[in-house]
């Protein structure tokens, strides 16, 4: 079984790209909307946190786990590879290291921007990992608090949205006129994906992309599959997913909805 872990609800847009592209396995998606967000948590805390949900899904059954949080990807991620899991019973993977994988092949002038949780800019996971694939980049980072919260408000589409939308965007072109490449470096973006495009295109100048991980992500995995039979073959592959959540199951099925375009059925759980 693949599980799918997130802080809250964007990793719903990952669950969601792999599902389409990997219908047949059984999925188990786990939010911890009771301690959400993660962002501006400690190292120490978001560490404890993500350890607890993976041990969870492990004991659940899953053989591989999706880190589809930028935050506890980037704070929790290595140390929970290198010190707490046996990879002979289960596999970890987060969503920074496939994203940043295609920036560079993507950007023409060589200056990628990235928007993120205050959490993801402050741990510097993009920029190190980018520099990592190719150390000519020019990467420009700016945190933008108020997006997750106007998101999961269900706000995202209002007046006092579009104010921050474009003060973040115009904020990232001011800094650096060059950006061609925006990577969009949480995954409750994609939601306002079109507004920030929007406002790019307000921008004037040169032509910038916004890049969501979604796809991104779910390519990754279908890859790692393949080079990875062994792990491919533990899968359960009935086409099924089930939806748990630290909060209140009726909640996180009415949120969930707007993330996945269709009704849910979820069940709370204590870890």
């Amino acid at each position: 079984m693949i599980g799918v872990f997130d802080s809250g609800y964007g990793g719903l847009t990952i669950l969601k790209q792999i599902r389409e592209l990997l219908p047949e396995y059984d999925y188990i998606y786990l939010g911890d909307n009771a301690r959400a967000p993660y962002g501006t948590r400690s190292f120490e805390c978001i560490y404890h946190y993500t350890l607890e949900a993976v041990r969870y899904l492990q004991q659940q059954g899953c053989t591989l786990i999706i880190l589809a949080c930028n935050t506890a990807s980037a704070k929790a991620l290595r140390t929970i590879q290198q010190h707490d899991i046996d990879p002979q019973q289960v596999r970890v993977l987060g969503v920074i290291r496939p994203t940043v994988e295609v920036v560079p092949s993507l950007t023409q002038t060589g200056h990628v921007g990235v928007l993120a949780t205050p959490g993801t800019v402050a741990s510097d996971s993009y920029r190190i990992e980018l520099m990592k694939q190719n150390d000519s980049l020019t990467v420009t980072q700016l945190a933008c608090p108020m997006w997750v919260p106007l998101i999961e408000a269900g706000e995202h589409e209002s007046e006092g949205a579009k104010y921050f939308i474009s003060k973040y965007v115009q904020e990232i072109v001011r800094r650096d006129p060059k950006i061609d490449t925006l990577l969009l470096g949480c995954t409750h973006y994609p939601l306002i994906q079109a507004a920030i495009d929007a406002e790019l295109a307000k921008a004037g100048g040169r032509r910038c992309t916004s890049i969501a991980q979604g796809e991104i992500v779910a390519q990754s995995l279908k890859d790692y599959l393949y080079r990875h039979p062994e792990i491919e073959q533990r899968l359960q592959k009935g086409g099924e997913c089930k939806y748990l959540t630290t909060d209140d199951s009726d909640k996180f099925a009415d949120a969930a909805t707007l993330f996945l375009g269709s009704p849910v059925c979820a069940m709370h759980v204590d870890y």
